[in-house]
């Protein structure tokens, strides 16, 4: 398994942060702590996504980096497309009335599928960063918080962009879990920085 030892991260020992960084100086931190006897678990979250790093910490050692390194790449069997320019050929699925619009436009159908896509990237880069921070935030929450007061709320609050009783209701968590949610949702409350009508 490849692991990017780049990834920001941040590790837990039941509901207390006890390591934030890179995940070779996180997993490092880990190894030393657990090095003493613990019966809180240990949980590392990958600080874009909220989803817990699958780490074997029983295999670190105080070398850590060199054991997360990522693997070397296989060599890829050669397919159709142009990898120099970083095309790559896959399968696409479409109905017959759609392969003969895209055999109409100019440069043909790789082409106009790669417009398509672009453009589609644009008009909903917006919507797609406001989606995936909301889902970070909601999945470290639902792993950190699920059992704690208020947590249904938050999510609610999270999901509908009202930051202010997010922030709120996350008080009612232990200190460190109420934090990182907060840091992760940042992100979902970015683009809600217009004031409402009734705040104009």
């Amino acid at each position: 398994m490849q692991l990017n030892v780049l990834r920001l991260c941040t590790a837990f020992e039941g509901t207390k942060r006890i390591a934030s960084g890179y995940l070779w100086q996180v997993a490092s931190q880990v190894q030393a702590k657990n090095s003493r006897f613990s019966l809180e678990p240990v949980l590392i979250f990958d600080d874009l996504s909220g989803e817990v790093v699958d780490l074997d910490q029983r295999g670190l050692a105080a070398d850590a980096p060199a054991h997360i390194q990522p693997a070397p790449a296989e060599e890829p069997a050669r397919k159709p497309g142009r990898p120099k320019l970083g095309v790559v050929a896959r399968e696409v699925t479409l109905l017959p009335r759609h392969w003969d619009w895209l055999t109409t436009q100019p440069g043909g159908a790789s082409v106009a599928l790669r417009k398509l896509v672009e453009e589609a990237r644009r008009t909903n880069q917006g919507k797609d960063q406001l989606r995936h921070a909301q889902e970070a935030a909601y999945r470290f929450m639902s792993t950190m918080a699920g059992n704690e007061p208020g947590f249904e709320e938050a999510a609610r609050a999270l999901f509908r962009g009202d930051q202010k009783s997010f922030a709120k209701l996350a008080e009612l968590w232990p200190n460190d879990v109420a934090s990182h949610a907060k840091k992760l949702a940042e992100r979902a409350f970015e683009n809600d920085a217009e004031p409402s009508p009734q705040e104009a």
